[in-house]
């Protein structure tokens, strides 16, 4: 399938007051406050805005603003100075590391495959699930018809793959499932996770892969209207066991995110990048807060805890 670059849907997320310079400290009505700005990853873009309004309650000199861009922009914004902090969504590959990145592992999240709610097929594919190889060969183009994976071609049969334009952990994180790279992917290029959301939404023949939180309502549990599961047949029996099939609300996903039934990846860590370690003590405070009062924000934001001794690795780079 031709990839296609659509017109991104949705304009820059961003939390905060805008300002001309990041490092920059302004008085206001007599307080010294602090800007520090974070771009970056839409899987990590809801949690940072909790993070920092919960922060702001205790620390209302600190100005924050964040920006969802795409894992991509994050990395380039934070090595070019452009803000104080990448939000990243995918393992550094060793020559990003050789530029100096610092980082530090905040969470975990999952990439799940998504399909539309509408899907004349829906039944029977949640029933038997997609094996590793399929999913393979639909996002690499070699798979166009549902009848070519053994369902039944008279319920409608086309497959309409949508993956992200812009350069983003989530789609590096997908295509790492089946041993592929995000230039690997193919279909019909669509800017940022929400878009790739809606695209599916709208097409009843789609097909694509977004972030949990862009699939599941984080205050409910459910999943999103008009947007499915497709589910991963992970031991590749040509069925849905009971045990892979963990989809039906948020907090058992994540539970299976967790006891790692769900595979890793398209599971994965998040984290907060620097152009090397910084020495901004605002910024070194918020993070010390980030991986310990506010790591009791992880879970009920619809996110996975990373183990205690992975959080205590993380406390000892700050030091």
């Amino acid at each position: 399938m031709k990839k296609i670059l659509i017109v991104s849907v949705l304009a820059m997320l961003t939390f905060g007051i805008s300002c001309n310079n990041n490092n920059q400290n302004v008085e206001k009505e007599g307080v010294s406050t602090v800007s520090l700005s974070f771009s970056g990853a839409f899987a990590l873009y809801p949690l940072a805005q909790q993070w920092a309004e919960e922060y702001n309650k205790t620390h209302p000199e600190i100005r924050f603003e964040i920006q969802a861009g795409g894992a991509g922009k994050g990395l380039t914004d934070c090595l070019s100075g452009a803000v104080d902090v990448g939000m990243f969504s995918r393992e550094l590959k060793e020559e990003e590391k050789s530029k100096g990145v610092w980082f530090i592992a905040l969470c975990k999240d999952a990439v799940i495959p998504t399909m539309n709610a509408n899907n004349p097929l829906l039944e029977e594919i949640k029933q038997r699930g997609i094996k590793k190889a399929e999913f393979k060969g639909i996002f690499t183009d070699s798979i166009h018809k549902w009848s070519e994976l053994g369902f039944a071609s008279n319920k409608g049969d086309k497959i309409n793959v949508y993956t992200r334009a812009d350069a983003a952990g989530a789609a590096d994180a997908w295509a790492s499932f089946f041993g592929k790279k995000q230039d690997d992917l193919k279909g019909i290029g669509v800017n940022a996770d929400p878009g790739v959301a809606d695209a599916v939404r709208k097409d009843k023949n789609g097909i694509g892969y977004n972030n949990t939180l862009f699939v599941f309502d984080p205050s409910t549990g459910k999943k999103l209207s008009g947007i499915e599961v497709v589910p991963i047949d992970v031991n590749g029996d040509g069925k849905l066991d009971a045990s892979e099939d963990f989809y039906k609300d948020l907090p058992t996903f994540l539970q299976a995110v967790n006891d790692g039934r769900y595979p890793s990846p398209p599971a994965r860590n998040l984290y907060f990048l620097t152009n090397g370690k910084t020495n901004k003590k605002e910024l070194l405070d918020f993070f010390n807060w980030v991986l310990t009062d506010g790591q009791k924000m992880v879970a009920s934001a619809g996110y996975v805890q990373l183990p205690q001794s992975i959080i205590n690795e993380q406390l000892q780079k700050l030091k």
